[in-house]
């Protein structure tokens, strides 16, 4: 039976928020909890961008090195061979790639103004996907932005040519959130049918349905005999409203009424690290996880009503419908009410000394000038996120700093 897998693209579509970002490392501890959460792939970034080089570089490195143990680690790049080239130019250990390409008749007028034509489009993309095939691409996916605006003839002719050429994958973008349930369970069953690929749904929430999408579109390709994979992004951070939720679809997918009878979710999924991953993220991007957001809100388990809190007590069943240890909540959160030092860019030896202790980190055995070099990339890396690192991240500098140097790297206009 094909079962659904996930893969996020929180380090590649949630990074291109308008006034959002994060840091190469907070990026990097993302990769870090994906892998240990068990999602099968990241959307890690843009191998194309000069700015991406040395982190994408060290992550994949961080594969090899074993740090990163389960998860796959792909780019986005646009379904053109300069870009291909540029890929492997950059980072030519990159195995798995996702190249896109507009495809809807607004997009080729409004966008392409009349400089491409759907031929175009559709050579293009082959050229591209046999380039990457050419230069050791593993996996390829084929993207068609603004999917749900293509007509359906033309999206599988595109699907079609892309297998042809040597894709693995199709992913139908909605990228306006245009789609609602009903019409994207339709569209993906049938583009499964036709196409006999594997299709990728890559949900937004224009209309507060991205979630919804997912999970009907995904239930379309099994239906249609494909595996399907579905696009996430942690807390739903993304473009305008955003996109499909990585903890609210696994909840749908794992929790809604009969749907995981007959629809699997590939991989062992730990979701009792639901809470620390959306607690990361939410303070790497500085952005509050809202009070009512599934499983992770801070209203997700609370009852004030008589008759729930009646019901809730009695048995938690009555109004939950899982528990708040599943995923990972419960423990009491520890804040520092009285003297505090933490990690910062002017950080000396001895505050460093004393917040690496309380870490249980020994400098036994090292050099004065090891332990210097490691303080200074833990002020580098303040210098980049403005905010006090978390345990998390002092401990991968501390254990890792070839590979933190690489990610706090930056060498503007080098290949000029």
């Amino acid at each position: 039976m094909p079962s659904i897998y996930l893969i996020d693209v929180t380090n590649r579509d949630g990074v291109q928020t308008a006034k959002l970002g994060l840091s190469k490392l907070e990026k990097t501890m993302i990769n870090i909890y994906l892998d240990e959460m068990g999602v099968f792939q990241s959307e890690f970034g843009f191998p194309t961008t000069r700015h991406e080089t040395y982190y994408l570089q060290a992550n994949l490195e961080m594969v090899e090195m074993g740090i990163l143990k389960r998860i796959r680690l792909g780019g986005w790049i646009r379904a053109i061979v300069e870009d291909v080239e540029t890929t492997f130019r950059l980072v030519p250990k990159i195995k798995h790639l996702n190249l896109s390409i507009s495809t809807s008749d607004q997009m080729i007028t409004g966008k392409f103004q009349g400089r491409k034509t759907r031929k175009d489009i559709v050579r293009d993309m082959v050229e591209a996907v046999k380039a990457a095939r050419a230069r050791g691409a593993e996996t390829i996916g084929v993207n068609a932005e603004d999917a749900s605006r293509t007509d359906l003839g033309f999206l599988i002719e595109f699907a079609l040519a892309a297998k042809e050429a040597g894709a693995d994958r199709f992913r139908y973008c909605d990228t306006l959130g245009y789609d609602n349930p009903f019409t994207i369970y339709d569209t993906c069953r049938r583009l499964a049918e036709e196409t006999g690929m594997p299709i990728e749904l890559h949900c937004h929430g224009d209309l507060g349905m991205a979630v919804a999408n997912s999970v009907a579109g995904a239930k379309g390709v099994i239906d249609g005999g494909q595996d399907a994979y579905i696009n996430t992004t942690i807390n739903g951070i993304g473009e305008r409203a955003g996109n499909a939720d990585l903890i609210a679809v696994i909840l749908a997918v794992t929790k809604s009424k009969g749907f995981a009878e007959k629809y699997r979710l590939a991989g062992n999924i730990r979701l009792n690290l639901a809470s620390k991953i959306a607690n990361f993220t939410s303070y790497a991007f500085s952005v509050p996880i809202p009070i009512n957001q599934p499983g992770v809100g801070a209203n997700a388990f609370a009852h004030a009503s008589g008759i729930h809190a009646d019901g809730v007590l009695k048995d938690p069943q009555n109004y939950e419908l899982y528990g708040y240890e599943e995923l990972g909540r419960g423990e009491p959160i520890k804040v520092e009410t009285g003297r505090e030092i933490i990690t910062g860019q002017y950080t000396g030896i001895a505050g460093f000394r004393h917040v690496m202790g309380k870490l249980d980190v020994s400098f036994e055995g090292m050099t004065q000038k090891e332990i210097n070099d490691i303080l200074e990339l833990v002020r580098y890396a303040n210098v980049e996120t403005h905010k006090p690192l978390v345990e998390d991240e002092l401990l991968f500098i501390a254990r890792y700093p070839q590979i933190a140097k690489k990610l706090l790297t930056m060498t503007p206009l080098a290949y000029d």
